[in-house]
C-alpha cells in the first residue's frame, strides 16, 4: 500500500482554512494598498473622472487576482481544489466585467462633461488616443468572453471552442497592462505606486507562466511519461497505465487527477481530466475512464509505448484534509476511481465505502475495491437500482444514517455525478455532519 504521512488532525487549522486565510490576507493587503494609492494620487480633472480612476485601479487589481486563481499554483490547488478556484475565477470575472464597463462609461462621461460635448463624440475622440484605444480593445475582448461564458451560450459550444476563445482573455490582460502603463496618473503617480504595480503584475504573470507553462513542460521533460499498457475493464471502460523516470519525485497523492494528452493519437488541444485510479508511486500512474466522449472513447486505441503529456497532479480530494479517525468514501459510477486509489493508502481508522451503480455489472473496478476494503478491514455497501418514485433515496439522511450510524464522526469523501453529489451533500447537511469533515470535488477543466 502507498503511505500517507499526514496524521489525522484534531483541533488544528485544516489546510483548506489556512489557504483561505492566506488568500484573504493577500486580497485585503492589496486592496488597502490600492485604496491608499487612489487617495494619495489626488483627484482627477473633475469628480466623474476621479470616480472613474477609482474603478480603473480596482479593475487592474481584479485582473491580477484573476491570473492567480487560474495559475494552478500547487500550494493553493492541493488545499482548495481547482473546482473551487475555477468557480471563484468565474464570479470574479463577471465582477471584473462590470467594473471595467463602469470605468469606461465614467471616463467617457467625465470627458464629455469636461468638454461640454456628447458622449458619442467623446468616444470617437478618445479612440484616437493610443492609451484609451488599448483600454477600449481590452474591454471589448472581456465583454465577448463574458458573453460566451454565460450558461446559455457556454452549453452550445464545444469545450475546445470555448477554451480557445477564452484564451483571448490573456490578450485583454496584456492590452490592459499597456493601457495602465501609459496612464501616468495611476501607474507612475509615485515611485511607490510604480514599484507596486510592476511587482504585482510580474508576480501575477510569473505565477501564471510558471504554473501553466513552465512546470508542465519541465515535468514532462524530466519524467518522460509513456504508455505501458491499455487494459479494457468493460465494454465502455478502459484503464491506461503510464510510467516514466523518477516517478518517486512526482508530488502526486491518491485522490488527485491529472490532465492527460496523448500526442500522435489525438490533437494536442484535446485533453481530459482523469483521476488517478491507483495510488501513484515509482511503479507508475493509472487512469481509468468511461467512454463518454470522442477523446475518452478513443483511449482503448492509444498505442502502447507512445508518449503521454501529463499536467498535474491537481486537486484537494486527498487525505491531506482528514480531521477524524474514521472515513466514509462515497462514489457513484466511474467516480470510484479516486476512491479506489485512496483505499491503497496506509491510514489510521476504519473505512466504509458506499458505491452507487445501476447494477453490479456497471460497477467499475469492483473486485479491486472489494479486495482493498477487505485488506483494510472495512465495509463495502454496493447500492444498486434506480432512483425514482417508489424507491427510497439511497443518499437521504435516513439511508445514510442506517448504513453508517456514526457518520457524524467520520470524514466523508464524495465523488460522482453532479446529481448524486448534490443528493449526498444535502443528506449530510440534514444529518448535521460538520462541513470541515465533508470533502467533495468536481473533476473538470471549466
Amino acid at each position: 500500500m502507498a503511505t500517507a504521512s499526514d496524521a489525522v488532525r484534531r483541533g488544528t487549522v485544516l489546510p483548506v482554512d489556512a489557504a483561505r486565510w492566506a488568500m484573504w490576507t493577500f486580497v485585503i493587503v492589496n486592496a488597502v494598498i490600492v485604496e491608499t494609492l487612489f487617495f494619495s494620487a489626488g483627484s482627477g480633472k473633475n469628480g466623474v473622472l476621479t470616480v472613474a480612476k477609482f474603478f480603473g485601479l480596482h479593475a487592474a487589481l481584479l485582473m491580477a487576482f484573476q491570473l492567480l486563481l487560474v495559475a494552478r499554483l500547487p500550494w493553493l490547488d492541493r488545499r482548495i481544489g481547482m473546482d473551487r478556484l475555477t468557480v471563484w475565477h468565474r464570479w470574479l470575472g463577471f465582477t471584473l466585467l462590470w467594473t471595467i464597463l463602469t470605468h469606461a462609461t465614467l471616463v467617457i462621461l467625465g470627458y464629455a462633461t469636461l468638454d461640454d460635448t456628447s458622449m458619442g463624440k467623446t468616444f470617437v475622440a478618445l479612440s484616437g488616443v493610443p492609451a484609451s484605444l488599448l483600454g477600449m480593445l481590452a474591454a471589448a475582448v472581456i465583454v465577448v468572453i463574458a458573453a460566451i461564458s454565460t450558461r446559455p451560450l457556454r452549453r452550445r459550444l464545444r469545450y475546445e471552442v470555448w477554451h480557445g476563445l477564452h484564451l483571448l482573455l490573456y490578450v485583454a490582460l496584456g492590452l490592459s497592462f499597456v493601457h495602465q502603463l501609459q496612464e501616468t496618473t495611476t501607474f507612475t503617480s509615485s515611485a511607490f505606486a510604480e514599484a507596486y504595480w510592476w511587482l504585482l503584475w510580474l508576480f501575477a504573470f510569473g505565477a501564471l507562466l510558471t504554473g501553466r507553462v513552465v512546470m508542465p513542460l519541465w515535468r514532462n521533460f524530466y519524467h518522460r511519461f509513456r504508455v505501458t499498457a491499455v487494459v479494457p475493464e468493460s465494454d465502455d471502460v478502459v484503464s491506461v497505465y503510464v510510467t516514466g523516470r523518477h516517478l518517486d519525485e512526482l508530488p502526486a497523492r491518491a485522490g488527485q487527477f491529472c490532465i492527460w494528452r496523448f500526442p500522435g493519437h489525438h490533437h494536442w488541444w484535446l485533453a481530459n481530466p482523469f483521476s488517478l485510479s491507483a495510488a501513484p508511486g515509482p511503479q507508475g500512474l493509472r487512469l481509468t475512464a468511461k467512454a463518454v466522449g470522442s477523446t475518452s472513447a478513443g483511449l482503448r486505441n492509444v498505442p502502447v509505448g507512445s508518449r503521454a503529456f501529463v499536467e498535474g497532479p491537481y486537486g484537494a480530494f486527498t487525505s491531506l484534509h482528514r480531521s477524524r479517525p474514521g472515513t466514509l468514501l462515497i462514489a457513484g459510477g466511474v467516480g470510484i476511481t479516486p476512491v479506489r486509489a485512496m483505499l491503497e493508502e496506509e491510514t489510521t481508522g476504519d473505512v466504509v465505502v458506499l458505491y452507487r451503480v445501476r447494477s453490479e455489472a456497471d460497477a467499475v473496478l469492483l473486485n479491486e475495491v472489494r479486495d482493498l476494503v477487505e485488506l483494510r478491514g472495512g465495509r463495502l455497501h454496493l447500492l444498486t437500482g434506480r432512483t425514482g418514485e417508489g424507491h427510497t433515496p439511497p443518499f437521504g439522511p435516513d439511508s445514510l444514517h442506517r448504513l453508517v450510524p456514526d457518520i457524524t464522526e467520520r470524514d466523508v469523501y464524495v465523488c460522482g455525478p453532479p446529481a448524486m453529489t448534490a443528493a449526498v451533500l444535502s443528506g449530510l447537511r440534514d444529518l448535521r455532519v460538520p462541513a470541515r469533515q465533508v470533502h467533495a470535488e468536481k473533476f473538470g477543466l471549466a
